[in-house]
């Protein structure tokens, strides 16, 4: 399975945190999914169905930029 990791901006508390851990997991065919608010850096398997972008762009669309 893929991974991607991505660094994450804008993530201050654990609200943060499970906004962008969910809008992830919205997401179609990923797997594991783990995101560090100490390091703002998410790490998530997922199918070759699911680019990077498409991972960036459902993060930035729940406010969050990347990196």
């Amino acid at each position: 399975m893929p991974t991607t990791t991505l660094k994450i901006t804008g993530m201050q508390s654990d609200d943060c945190l499970r906004s962008v851990m969910n809008a992830i997991q919205d997401l179609p065919c990923i797997g594991c999914v783990d995101v560090s608010l100490e390091t703002g850096e998410a790490t998530i398997e997922h199918t070759s169905m699911v680019s990077e972008g498409d991972i960036r762009q459902i993060i930035e669309d729940a406010g969050y930029p990347t990196i």
